[in-house]
């Protein structure tokens, strides 16, 4: 897959599991909205992983998770975890096996 191609992917894909967690766990408790959609704090989150997605040196970049770079601060990492581990267990209990199956292929 071209760079560029993998690229809007995993922006896609990163776009759509924050926008989701934050939904889910923020907005609809009363945290208030800051940008586009999101809180303050999973705007923040989304601009720093879209910032280490655009900058990733690997010319085939492997899933965060099994990369032997971690570009992402400790905090950072385990937060993007926590979003990726929600939202995926948030579209499989609503059947959208479809945004699963873009997350991993």
């Amino acid at each position: 897959m071209k760079k560029e191609k993998r690229i809007k992917k995993d922006e896609r894909i990163l776009r759509k599991f924050i926008e989701v967690y934050c939904k889910q766990n923020h907005l609809k408790k009363g945290v208030e909205e800051y940008k586009d959609g999101y809180c303050k704090e999973c705007y923040e989150l989304l601009q720093y992983s879209l910032e280490r997605l655009y900058n990733c040196p690997l010319e085939k970049k492997p899933q965060c998770k099994h990369c032997k770079i971690h570009c992402y601060k400790p905090q950072m990492r385990q937060k993007i975890k926590e979003v990726m581990k929600f939202s995926g267990m948030y579209f499989l209990k609503r059947g959208r096996l479809d945004w699963i199956f873009h997350y991993f292929f």
